[in-house]
């Protein structure tokens, strides 16, 4: 009788997987490479299959295959920011952040491909995937803030702010993953309140939800925590007031 073999038997990946994989390999190229310079075959030989294969999968080439990439990385992106209208603000922040900031950590190369899209490949389509993951985070945000029609002053200070988190995120990749993701995350929750507490000064759409937001926090919260160590520097000010 004829023995078994010991080895695993091939299993086809769906079409889905397939695609999955393809779209991961190319993430990971085009996040260390200019798009210019990685070739179909880079890719094919990234995932382990052939040139056709990937010609199967994107007839368009190249150019279909990275704006699938980046919109894969960006359709995981848009849903960071989505929370339930309940809490304190800077809870619902902070969790938001969290799942965003988990994406940033685990996918790095997928991130650092979007974020490089609109810059790198001068194309109205990839412009308007990195575009549509800003706008979706800045409507998420001012959801959270209650505000139906926001002024152009308070989508300025919204739309700074997620410009920051991109900012810091990169700068801290390359910074070999330091500070901590859990500081990190406070940082950015403070520089939100830090920057719409300074637009409130200013516009009154924006110190109304000031106004909203402060009084759902508690003093063991964030809020609490950055004014207790806020007040102590810019205590001796009073001669400005």
């Amino acid at each position: 009788m004829t023995s078994q073999a010991s080895t695993p038997a091939y299993r086809r990946l769906s079409v889905e997987e397939r695609r999955s994989q393809l779209l991961d390999a190319a993430l990971s190229l085009f996040a260390h490479r200019a798009p210019e310079e990685v070739s179909l075959d880079d890719v094919a030989e990234a995932a382990g299959v052939s040139r056709p294969l990937v010609y199967r999968y994107f007839p368009g080439g190249k150019q279909q295959l990275y704006e699938a990439a980046l919109r894969s990385a960006a359709e995981e992106l848009e849903q960071c920011f989505a929370e339930p209208p309940e809490g304190p603000l800077t809870r619902r922040l902070s969790r938001a952040l969290d799942r965003y900031l988990a994406f940033v950590d685990q996918h790095d190369a997928g991130f650092s491909a979007l974020l490089q899209g609109g810059s790198v490949v001068e194309t109205s389509r990839t412009t308007a995937i990195v575009d549509g993951v800003r706008r979706a985070a800045a409507q998420h945000i001012l959801s959270h803030l209650e505000v139906a029609e926001p002024g152009p002053r308070l989508r300025m200070t919204v739309r700074m702010w997620i410009t920051a988190v991109e900012a810091a995120s990169l700068i801290w990749l390359d910074e070999d993953k330091e500070p901590p993701l859990d500081e990190l995350r406070d940082w950015l929750v403070e520089q939100f309140v830090a920057v719409l507490t300074a637009s409130a000064g200013r516009d009154p759409q924006a110190a109304a939800v000031v106004r909203a937001a402060l009084a759902l926090e508690s003093a063991d919260g964030p809020v609490g925590s950055l004014v207790r160590r806020v007040l102590p520097v810019v205590g001796d000010a009073a001669h400005l007031l």
